[in-house]
């Protein structure tokens, strides 16, 4: 455990003593909550919610928080939170009750028969939460996964969380070392992100602050003086600037308020951190914010405060137009200020200031108590590919990888064919694009045109551009897409479809291999009793036959042991029959996933071949003099499985070629240019000097047979500075 350092000590004690005052542990009364509750909602629905707190206050009675405050004062705290976001009453109460389940063992059905469904469901999901990230990294992901599809199903269960969590870091400072830097973390990492994605900004910089006095609490120190220090050099420069932008809007018949602001501590570390710059090159630091009546006035705002200071080209945004994922609008323009200090202004309406605060919960309308998903349309989309993606997650920490880079997005704005606009993140490929749309699409994308023009599937896509797709139903993922692709619902929709393809050929080829070590019996698996295979199931531990000849395809069980137990079944008379080798399986090259070309050896078409079964890779094809086959032999010579390519053959295979040359300027590029000009694909090349005359080139290059390979050889030979070339085992 890392202990507290001797500079950190007394921002931890002054933590600890914040935590404890009243005003930072209490805030809330329930006389304050219900006035703030009738401001919004009518008065038999506060007393619910009186009810609620009386029910809590019962259940949590004796049991006190580190701060010394009666324990009622949290749930009070987080109905208040959630309150002052003016929240529906059923959260009100779910969030008054939201501990009694885990700390009272109240049943789940007590709630529901006394506060209705929809407030029992709520506290459950969020008592289900309460273990999250306390474990090693699985059951930790697993934790977060729950969290995330709790949120989908009812996006009351995270708001509750995020305000839980969110009085939980205001009293942080009672913590122990290893707990205060364990939950400030995990807020850092997961909820000021997800605060984030649901456009919560309030929140959002409200966890990152907490987060990082927390964690360091001398570096914010530090940074909050030097802030300060600035703050009060240029405290009339700022108020003058205002002034002139609030006199400008006026003479326009604009109103509006403008308020001085400046950059979040949090926010000023991690860009110093990001940008590896000192604190005196963060110029950007103040900034202003003109809320106004109307979005077209948004507009008219930006002429007049472009005509007061000249804008930084390159530094304008338009959110309005096109809004950021988390539904966030507003105009961003950077301006030379007086004395040439760049500030940012940022232009929206009191609306948009609203959502671009609270987020989804700025949305929060209420049609019907059975629809909690009413407001934002980009939240719920987000919402419902969090189920889809956890569908086709193979596991949390999938999920969870995938999820991350939903939950910190660098955005580009492209155009669909029709001149619909799409969000993307950063990075993005048109397979990204093509994923967006739709799954089917993107499982069925095999080329793309970028501004009209035909484009690589993995050039990156930039704002501005618009993005064509062109599909085939016959296409199926690539497994090399995955190394480019960015969105989780691209990886998601990719690894599903690749998984799913997988188990095809698995299958097709179990049946292949078993048929073909059946046929020295003179029986296949169409001739086989099928109570003779369900008992065959058992000794293998499946239910099914395609289970066996899927295993039997990837590796996992060898065809002739399958054979021999099949054979035997129900048969004491029978005599082992040498169903190892049945044929040799005949390769063309297109068979798909599970049939493996080894990159140790190299074999093309015409080469003399044998294969293996691996576990996970299928079976695996060697040329018959692999260095590698002949420990194979050795060991288990049972397991080899003869082999043979058909008269026609697809695609381009990898082979290894070492060439010995003379030092020479430009010699790697004349070589390169003569595999190209034999029509073969240069796939690496890794250089070892020999000696002060000599070097020595690895090639892996792509072909088609042996005929093409030894065309390749023949041009290469042909350079000048070439001593020597062979194929060679790696």
């Amino acid at each position: 455990m890392k202990k507290t350092s001797v500079s950190d000590s007394r921002f931890v004690t002054a933590l600890a003593e914040q935590a404890s005052q009243s005003a930072i542990a209490a805030p809330a009364t329930l006389t304050s909550l219900k006035a703030l509750l009738l401001t919004y909602l009518p008065e038999e629905q506060v007393s619910s919610i009186n009810s609620a707190y009386d029910y809590a206050f019962h259940a949590h009675d004796g049991q006190f928080r580190r701060t010394g405050h009666a324990y009622i004062t949290h749930p009070l705290a987080v109905a208040q939170i959630l309150a002052e976001m003016r929240m529906d009453h059923s959260t009100i109460m779910a969030a008054l009750l939201h501990d009694v389940i885990e700390d009272s063992r109240i049943a789940k059905s007590t709630l529901g028969s006394r506060f209705g469904e929809p407030v029992a469901e709520i506290v459950d999901g969020v008592s289900k939460l309460s273990t999250i990230f306390q474990s090693r990294a699985e059951a930790q992901a697993e934790n977060f996964q729950k969290m995330a599809l709790a949120m989908a199903k009812d996006i009351r269960v995270i708001m509750v969380k995020l305000a839980d969590r969110l009085h939980n870091m205001r009293t942080i400072g009672v913590m122990s070392d290893e707990q205060r830097r364990r939950i400030a973390r995990e807020t850092l990492d997961y909820y000021a992100p997800i605060a984030n994605r649901l456009g919560m900004n309030a929140v959002k910089v409200e966890f990152e602050e907490l987060g990082f006095h927390a964690l360091y609490p001398l570096r914010a120190d530090r940074i909050g003086r030097a802030v300060a220090k600035i703050r009060g050099n240029r405290k009339a420069l700022l108020e003058d600037i205002a002034t002139s932008i609030q006199a400008s809007l006026n003479r326009e018949g604009i109103a509006a308020t403008v308020q001085s602001r400046e950059k979040h501590l949090f926010s000023i570390y991690r860009k110093m951190k990001s940008q590896h710059k000192s604190f005196k090159d963060i110029m950007d630091m103040f900034g202003f914010r003109v809320v106004v009546e109307q979005e077209d006035a948004c507009y008219r705002t930006l002429g007049i405060v472009h005509s007061l200071y000249k804008p930084v080209a390159g530094r304008f945004k338009d959110y309005i137009a096109i809004p950021k994922v988390n539904g966030y609008q507003s105009l961003h323009t950077t301006l030379f200020g007086m004395h040439g200090i760049p500030i940012e202004v940022q232009i929206r309406t009191k609306q948009m200031d609203q959502v671009a605060e609270y987020g989804i919960a700025g949305h929060w309308l209420y049609k019907a108590e059975e629809d909690p998903m009413q407001g934002n349309r980009r939240t719920r989309q987000w919402l419902k590919d969090l189920l889809d993606l956890q569908r086709r997650a193979g596991n949390p920490l999938e999920f969870i990888e995938n999820l991350k880079v939903d939950l910190f997005p660098d955005e580009v704005y492209v155009f669909t064919p029709k001149g619909d606009i799409m969000s993307l993140v950063r990075g993005s490929s048109a397979v990204d694009f093509a994923y967006s749309v739709h799954t089917d699409v993107g499982n069925q994308c095999v080329a793309c045109r970028i501004d009209r023009t035909l484009a690589p599937l993995s050039q990156q896509l930039q704002s501005g551009q618009s993005v064509e797709i062109i599909t085939s139903a016959e296409a199926r993922p690539q497994p090399d897409w995955l190394t480019f692709v960015v969105t989780s619902k691209a990886r998601a929709g990719i690894r599903h479809a690749l998984k799913s393809q997988l188990q095809t050929e698995s299958i097709a080829l179990g049946r292949k291999l078993l048929n073909q070590s059946l046929r020295h019996a003179q029986t296949s698996i169409n001739d086989l009793d099928f109570r003779r295979l369900r008992r065959v199931f058992k000794e293998f531990g499946v239910k099914k036959l395609n289970e066996l000849l899927s295993a039997i395809g990837n590796g996992a069980l060898m065809s002739y042991v399958v054979a021999q137990h099949l054979l035997a079944a129900d048969n004491p008379d029978y005599e082992a029959v040498p169903v190892e080798h049945a044929g040799p399986m005949a390769l063309g090259g297109g068979e798909g996933l599970v049939i493996n070309y080894s990159r140790c050896c190299g074999p093309v078409p015409g080469d003399a071949i044998v294969g293996h079964m691996t576990p996970g890779k299928g079976f695996v094809v060697h040329t018959e003099t692999c260095r590698n086959m002949a420990e194979i032999r050795r060991r288990t010579p049972r397991e080899i499985i003869p082999a043979r390519w058909t008269k026609t053959t697809e695609g381009e295979f990898l082979t290894n070629l070492r060439i010995e040359v003379t030092h020479k300027k430009g010699v790697i590029a004349e070589i390169a240019l003569a595999i190209t000009d034999a029509d073969a694909g240069l796939e690496r090349i890794n250089v070892e000097e020999r000696n002060a005359q000599l070097s020595s080139i690895v090639v892996v290059t792509s072909v088609m047979n042996r005929d093409h390979l030894a065309k390749v050889m023949r041009r290469v030979r042909s350079v000048a500075d070439v001593v020597s070339i062979n194929r060679i085992s790696v």
